[in-house]
Formats: structure tokens, C-alpha cells, sequence
């Protein structure tokens, strides 16, 4: 590694998106509630699809999993955020911040090609509901969410090393509420030109490829919707449709802004805002999104406050 002018044990500074005006105190306060309503409703699913053996099909494990994504973005980032506004700190090691920058662009891979993942599971239920159980057998749907995780890993383990491959001289400020790769190669004394190229085309490929695959999906959802003789079964495939397209264009459509322009393009103020989307709110809307407004998964919470009154 290229630290020609920091140590190893040298601290790297969050600037953070809050101060300690009234105002900025308000804010903070609403991004704590948010991040425990995501903890409690990324919680709340994964424990609720585990319990209910009704909800053991291939569908509601890939929402599990995606709960679980979202759970560990959102304790990757918020919690030391809130740490350090609190204690009055703002460093961060050189450590944590190799951790945080690993988990937060691994995560954010995974749920890329878990969201394709998704669209392919239902565009296979609606288009093809007698081949869906060979289609999507427990097996099929378990190597599909594996290989995603392996490549979201995959993706934070070569970012991570490149990141810490440039030296970062003079200040070591990021403009940021977290680690994030973006924001660090701002600050490096090397030329990082041939890196972002590099990551150009990754995000081609980390990116572009799943929001194919989505809008392929959704494209033959939409052309078996309209053929559908059933009104019911229509509207129903249609709210599913509506409300996985719009969580799409929130995570995608930040994530292309954040990762696919050059750092010459950057605004701090910008970057700070975008992350708040994917980072805190798209967690929080997840579980709102997909499921608690499903009929099986509030059958599925009745029954276990059901057996929770009845076992005092």
C-alpha cells in the first residue's frame, strides 16, 4: 500500500451532515427514528418468514434476504454516525474505515443482483406458474441468492483494496457521514483516473446488467397482465409490479448517480443527500413496500401476536 505521507495508525476525519443547531438537532432525531423503524420492520420480516412455515416458499426467502441486506447497510453506516455526533468525535480508523467501505459496497452489490433475482422469481410465477416449482426449486432460488452475496463480496473486496492502494497526503477530511470509496478518492495525492475508469465498467456490469434483467422481466410481467382475463388477478399484478419498479428506481437510480460519475463531477453536499436514500429511507420503505402490505405476511404477524396473547 502507497502511504507514503500517513501511518498506518493515522485517523481519518467524518465531516459529517449534522451540526448542533435546532434544526440540524431535528433531523438527526427523525434519522434515528428512521433507523430504528428499518431495524425493527427488517427484524420483524426476517423473523416472521422464518417462523411461518406458509411463508417457506422462494419468494418470501429472497425477501428475507433482502431484509437482511438492508438490515446489516443500515448498522454499517448509522450507528457510528450517530456515535460520533453524540461523543462530539468525528475520526474514524483506517480500520473501520476499510470495514465500512467492504460492507457498504458488498451490501450494495448483493441487493443489485438480489432485486434482479426478485424480478426474474416473479416474472417466472406470473408468465409461467406451472414450470415456476422447477424454475424456482429451493435449490435454484438457494445458488442464485448465494451467487449474489458471492458477488457483492466479491465487488467490496476489490474496492476496498484498490481504495487503500493510493496514498491520501494533506487532509484527511472525508465529506461524508460514513467511509465511502467515492469520497476517499477525492482526497488521494495519486492520479485515480484509470480506477474510476475501471469502476465505470464494473458499475456496467454491478449496475446496467441487473436493471436488464428487471425491465426484461417486467416487460413480459406486464405483456402476460394484459392477456390476464382475471380483473383481480390484474390489479394484483399490477400493485406488485408498481411497487418493486419504484424501489428499483430509488436504489438504482441513486446508485448510478453516486458511482458513475467522475470525482471532477462531484458535489459533497449531493453525495451526502443521495446516500441518505439508499443508506436510511430505502430500508426503512423496504419491508413497508414489498411486505407488510401483503396479505400472507400480516396473516403471518396476526397469528404470532395471536400466540403471544394467548401464551400470557
Amino acid at each position: 500500500m502507497a502511504w507514503d505521507n500517513q501511518t498506518f495508525t493515522s485517523d481519518f476525519i467524518l465531516l459529517g451532515i449534522f451540526n448542533h443547531s435546532p434544526t440540524h438537532i431535528f433531523l438527526f432525531s427523525l434519522v434515528l427514528v428512521i433507523f430504528i423503524v428499518a431495524f425493527m420492520g427488517n427484524t420483524a420480516m426476517i423473523l416472521l418468514i422464518y417462523l411461518d412455515p406458509q411463508l417457506h416458499t422462494p419468494m418470501y426467502f429472497l425477501l428475507s434476504q433482502l431484509s437482511l441486506m438492508d438490515l446489516m447497510l443500515i448498522t454499517t453506516a448509522v450507528p457510528k454516525m450517530a456515535f460520533n455526533y453524540l461523543s462530539g468525535s468525528k475520526s474514524i480508523s483506517v480500520a473501520g474505515c476499510a470495514t465500512q467501505i467492504f460492507f457498504y459496497t458488498s451490501l450494495l452489490g448483493c441487493e443489485c443482483f438480489l432485486l434482479a433475482v426478485m424480478a426474474y422469481d416473479c416474472s417466472i410465477a406470473i408468465c409461467h406458474p406451472l414450470r415456476y416449482p422447477n424454475l424456482m426449486s429451493p435449490k435454484i432460488c438457494g445458488l442464485k441468492t448465494v451467487s449474489s452475496w458471492i458477488l457483492g463480496s466479491t465487488d467490496g473486496v476489490i474496492d476496498a483494496l484498490a481504495t487503500f492502494s493510493f496514498s491520501y497526503c494533506g487532509s484527511q477530511e472525508i465529506a461524508q457521514f460514513f467511509c465511502d470509496f467515492p469520497s476517499l478518492l477525492i482526497i488521494s495525492c495519486n492520479d485515480t483516473s484509470t480506477f474510476e475508469e475501471v469502476l465505470f465498467y464494473c458499475c456496467i456490469i454491478m449496475i446496467i446488467f441487473p436493471v436488464a434483467v428487471i425491465i426484461a422481466s417486467y416487460a413480459r410481467v406486464i405483456l402476460a397482465v394484459v392477456h390476464m382475463v382475471s380483473s383481480e388477478g390484474r390489479r394484483k399484478a399490477f400493485a406488485t409490479c408498481s411497487s418493486h419498479l419504484m424501489v428499483v428506481g430509488i436504489y438504482y437510480g441513486a446508485a448510478l448517480f453516486m458511482y458513475m460519475r467522475p470525482t471532477s463531477d462531484r458535489s459533497p453536499t449531493q453525495d451526502k443527500m443521495v446516500s441518505v436514500f439508499y443508506t436510511i429511507l430505502t430500508p426503512m420503505l423496504n419491508p413497508l413496500i414489498y411486505s407488510l402490505h401483503n396479505k400472507e405476511v400480516a396473516r403471518a404477524f396476526m397469528k404470532v401476536l395471536g400466540k403471544g396473547k394467548s401464551g400470557q
